[in-house]
């Protein structure tokens, strides 16, 4: 099938779900534009502060993206392009966008709360605590597994038998994509504090500043591709360790918000380059298979694996603890919500469409299909080379880099990918440091009211520092034994995050048969994959598999899905309970 086609199809669809399916639930729930929101009735300059919707809009987009719908709909190409089309557009419309707005409507009816806190106030305070704890191990995984991803984008190698890299390399023919990605990153700081100082404290209307950041990110990115920083790995790390420590700290108009807004032309900039290259190149065809099989060309099951890996692209459990955690508490008014809840999970499945575009586009030179002899490996380089391959052909060049067309598209995409994944480590360190201090708060109280222990581990600074140094200390092992378990927790999250929503609106007296299906659908995917990891690293431990010895992450992924498996089921059992019989609640 045409690449023009299957983007058509898709955009269409969305489109047609935000519009009507969107509406209905906003309809359903009882979104009320005049009921006021806790940016308002909690303002404290710090965590509630009203944001410009737009502004808000780039926060959530850039914060529930970062790389998550390129990498899941590129791996799982394995199965063919229609399973992975047919996941992406129906699984964003009816499983992760009502997901998306449900967990930030009930927030924000929850004095901008996270998750937990709708747990406690419609299931019980037991059951909050356990998913605060799952929540929090869900969460170590993502700190972990994007501390792991941005240093790997960040650390710039010198060949072998070459002199160490200095510092700072000048020149385009000097500078690695990896310390162009690191430049531009850094640079991204800079312009986030100066942004968010004009717009905030000097009231900068959002318009003029936002044209003036733009262009701030067209010099950052001239810069990052002419000026390169070259440090190690473990540096890297350590860098990565402060700034998200900071980010969790300052207050939001000072550095996460305007950095996620800004970022978030990037990641607009690259989705429409992509278009621009899909339509200025309509008779392109998709080459990978429409459907390799049930067991697609790698062996593994299309269930769960498909809806395990795909993630953001349909469904993303950690969106919830974002709605609920940083956006509630920045919404200017409800009738923000349905836009930003609903819409921008809708676009993400749109750029996941795109992803699914780019690795047809290129199959025969990647390892998705399981070949021996490729070019493009990662999911970012295989993003850009489709990408840039479309934009070559559009303007009747070659597709590789003797061509200046792809060279700097193939580069500025790569760069735009890499840069994300930044946005939701700030952000997901953040929500740790809430919901690590929940923990530590009994019922009817607040942090004021403790003393000794409870009053130390519940301080911002000292519940950030626990979640940075366990996060990134596990981030510095490796990617590969972490990764490994992280989709399954992510997705499982989705089906438990949709079972809070759905025990409020049930304590309400509004509908909430729409979450029944896919809440229902998400947990068994995702607990079938985490039991099948348990069995296999069992097999593996007992020496039960020929020629593998098992390493001390195949002893973590072990005991984390089992710890995972067991909060979830006392979980879900406890939320159907209120389900099946709800409590006596005033519709709010």
């Amino acid at each position: 099938m045409s690449a023009i086609l299957i983007l058509i199809i898709a955009a269409v669809l969305l489109v047609l779900g935000y519009v009507f399916y969107g509406s209905w639930l906003a309809k359903q729930w009882g979104v009320d534009p005049n009921h006021e929101t806790p940016a308002h009735t909690s303002y404290d300059g710090k965590d509630f502060v009203p944001a410009n919707p737009a502004v808000l809009m780039g926060h959530h987009f850039s914060s529930i993206a970062g790389a998550g719908p390129i990498n899941g709909p590129i791996q799982a190409a394995v199965f063919g392009w229609v399973p992975v089309f047919l996941w992406v557009v129906i699984g964003g419309i009816f499983f992760g966008a009502m997901h998306d707005f449900g967990a930030l409507f009930a927030s924000i009816r929850h004095n901008g709360g996270s998750i937990g806190e709708v747990i406690k106030e419609n299931i019980g305070v037991r059951a909050q605590r356990l998913f605060t704890i799952f929540a929090l191990l869900v969460l170590i995984l993502v700190i972990a597994s994007f501390t792991a991803v941005v240093a790997g984008t960040f650390v710039s190698v010198a060949a072998e038998g070459q002199p160490a890299l200095p510092f700072i390399t000048v020149g385009r023919a000097n500078v690695s994509g990896n310390a162009s990605t690191a430049t531009t990153s850094l640079l991204f700081i800079v312009i986030a504090f100066i942004f968010g100082f004009f717009v905030y404290r000097k009231n900068v209307k959002i318009g003029p500043a936002t044209i003036v950041g733009i262009l701030g990110i067209v010099a950052i990115v001239i810069a990052g591709l002419n000026i390169g920083v070259n440090m190690s790995r473990t540096a890297w790390v350590i860098f990565i360790a402060v700034y998200i420590l900071l980010a969790s700290l300052l207050p939001v108009w000072m550095l996460l918000q305007p950095r996620d807004y800004l970022s978030s032309f990037l990641l607009y900039g690259m989705m429409i380059l992509a278009v621009v290259g899909i339509v200025g190149t309509a008779g392109t065809k998709v080459e990978m298979p429409a459907f390799t099989g049930w067991k697609g060309v790698t062996g593994t099951t299309l269930f769960p694996t498909l809806f395990i890996t795909v993630a953001c692209g349909a469904v993303s459990g950690f969106h919830s603890l974002i709605g609920s955690g940083t956006t509630s508490k920045q919404l200017d008014s409800e009738k923000d919500a349905k836009v930003i809840g609903y819409g921008a999970m809708i676009v993400e499945s749109g750029l996941a469409i795109i992803a699914l575009i780019a690795v047809g586009v290129v199959w025969a030179q990647t390892n998705v299909g399981g070949g021996d002899k490729f070019l493009l490996s990662a999911p970012p380089t295989i993003f850009a080379g489709g990408i840039a391959t479309l934009l070559a052909n559009m303007t009747g060049g070659v597709a590789d880099f003797t061509n200046p067309v792809y060279d700097t598209a193939y580069t500025l995409l790569t760069l735009a990918v890499s840069v994300f994944a930044l946005t939701s480590l700030d952000s997901g360190t953040r929500l740790a440091r809430y919901m690590f201090a929940e923990l530590f708060i009994p019922e009817g109280k607040t942090r004021d009211d403790l003393t000794g222990v409870a009053k130390f581990m519940s301080h911002p600074l000292v519940a950030t520092l626990c979640m940075v140094i366990i996060g990134c200390g596990m981030g510095f092992m490796g990617l590969s034994q972490i990764w490994g378990v992280f989709g399954a927790a992510n997705q499982l999250l989705a089906g438990i995050a949709m079972l809070a929503v759905a025990s409020w609106l049930a304590n309400i007296g509004k509908n909430n048969k729409m979450f029944f299906v896919p809440m229902v659908f998400m947990l068994a995917a995702t607990g079938t994959s985490l039991v099948m990891t348990i069995i296999g690293k069992i097999k593996l431990i007992a020496g039960m598999i020929p020629d593998k010895a098992a390493a001390w992450g195949d002893w973590f992924q072990l005991v984390w899905s089992i710890g995972l498996v067991v909060l979830a089921v006392i979980l879900v059992i406890e939320g159907i309970q209120v389900i099946a019989k709800p409590k006596a609640k005033k519709a709010e």
